[in-house]
């Protein structure tokens, strides 16, 4: 019986963990609410089970309610921080507790109620309810303690050293689960007499429950290349700011961040996102590649047809580059004729192959008022080879770029460039 008990342990820990991660990972199509709704829903389960559904395994008796459910639902929590804001982190936590506060006023109301039996053998038992309603209660307020603490110590345990994904996810889990244990089984041991073998079950299940999740999330978080926010370098106080505040700053960054005259993500977006895309890939351990696309004799057209002619030149090459890179690839306006191509999980040979690509539609698609092809030089770059912060990856490509240059321009130059062409560059320059 213990080990068929301990088989379905698992089993539900795979089913809960499957179903919410993918209603979290299609939230862009089916919307959030959906997920959050579910969080919810499964809310009254959880206390039910944690009240009265108790089974024995082979280190002592336990509620799936408390052990999985609950443990389940405080890592899908972490895990909507790590993927969305704090605002989003807010609405489950804030709308449980207000549930949970409705239920208790109208169980005490509904008890001044003279009932009557319609269902032979069914009597109301509202003491039932009440008393759900107070543990669903305290329980909510447990979790928005176990919410913000378990974000703080993830964050916590990124500095000064940072730690790998899964212990982060393990460590933090099991500090916070441990805490829950203690208030959780307090109050139901003062409404049920819940003995101490509860306690102790339900703690070693809860950490096995960790390991399970922090497991299942770091597997994900790698296969679909979903990573952590960057570790904050302020003061660990300061995260309180973060997670009420921060959700508004993106907000107004995804609707200033856009260079006016192309349309494409201007340069104050690249220094916000890139070394957030690059730490994320660093995580994963993945790759990131860069390149930088410069205009050949930019200048020349400006002056020989005009600045609306210019202009109309560089909404081409805008263009021709969203065409030429894939889906999830961002591209910027770094300033003037340049632009930056940030190209998330391509090997350096790849985005070498891509530019080369892009480089040729260039010539092919784009003429300048005499007819005349417009020609681009590129420089490419990638974490692999040069370092995992944008500043690597920035000063590499654009001295490939010059490279390109002073070889001649209309041309591509990856990291196969020879050493004596990347020190002749400030020369050109």
């Amino acid at each position: 019986m213990e080990f068929k008990n301990l088989i379905l342990f698992f089993v539900e820990a795979l089913v809960y963990f499957a179903f919410m991660v993918t209603l979290l990972h299609q939230r862009h199509r089916i919307g959030i609410g959906v997920f959050i709704t579910a969080l919810g829903v499964m809310h009254f389960l959880e206390t039910y089970l944690a009240a009265v559904f108790y089974v024995q395994l082979p280190f002592g008796v336990l509620s799936p309610g408390s052990s999985i459910l609950f443990s389940g639902k405080l890592m899908m929590i972490l895990l909507l921080y790590l993927k969305e804001d704090a605002g989003i982190v807010r609405a489950p936590i804030y709308g449980l507790l207000a549930g949970n506060f409705l239920t208790v006023i109208l169980a005490i109301v509904l008890q001044y109620h003279e009932t009557v039996s319609v269902v032979p053998g069914r009597v109301v038992d509202l003491s039932f309810i009440d008393e759900m309603g107070w543990l669903m209660l305290w329980g909510t307020t447990l979790l928005y303690i176990d919410a913000l603490a378990i974000i703080l110590i993830y964050e916590r345990l990124g500095r000064p050293k940072r730690l790998p994904i899964w212990p982060r996810l393990f460590i933090s889990g099991a500090v916070v689960l441990t805490f829950d244990q203690v208030g959780f089984f307090t109050v139901l041991h003062i409404l049920n007499d819940a003995p101490m073998s509860v306690l102790w079950g339900g703690w070693i299940a809860k950490m096995l429950a960790t390991v399970v999740f922090a497991t299942l999330t770091t597997c994900y978080l790698g296969l679909a290349r979903i990573s952590a926010i960057p570790v904050s370098s302020r003061p660990i106080a300061d995260i309180f700011n973060d997670l009420t505040f921060r959700e508004r700053y993106e907000d107004l960054l995804d609707r200033s961040g856009r260079d006016a005259l192309t349309g494409l993500l201007d340069r104050s977006r690249l220094e916000y996102e890139g070394p957030r895309l690059l730490q994320a890939c660093v995580t994963a351990g993945s790759v990131t590649s860069l390149m930088v696309v410069d205009a050949d004799h930019f200048k020349t057209i400006n002056d020989d047809f005009g600045h609306l002619a210019g202009d109309q030149v560089l909404r081409a090459v805008a263009a021709t580059l969203q065409q030429g890179v894939r889906t999830g690839d961002r591209v910027y306006r770094f300033g003037g004729e340049e632009f930056v191509v940030l190209c998330e999980g391509l090997a350096h040979g790849e985005a070498v192959a891509r530019a080369e690509q892009i480089r040729r539609s260039v010539e092919e698609q784009i003429v300048r008022p005499d007819g005349r092809p417009v020609t681009v030089s590129i420089g490419v770059s990638s974490s692999e080879h040069d370092g995992a912060t944008l500043i690597a990856l920035l000063s590499a490509a654009d001295l490939r770029l010059y490279a390109a240059k002073r070889g001649g321009r209309n041309r591509v130059i990856g990291r196969e460039v020879s050493d004596a062409d990347v020190r002749t560059v400030d020369d050109f320059a």
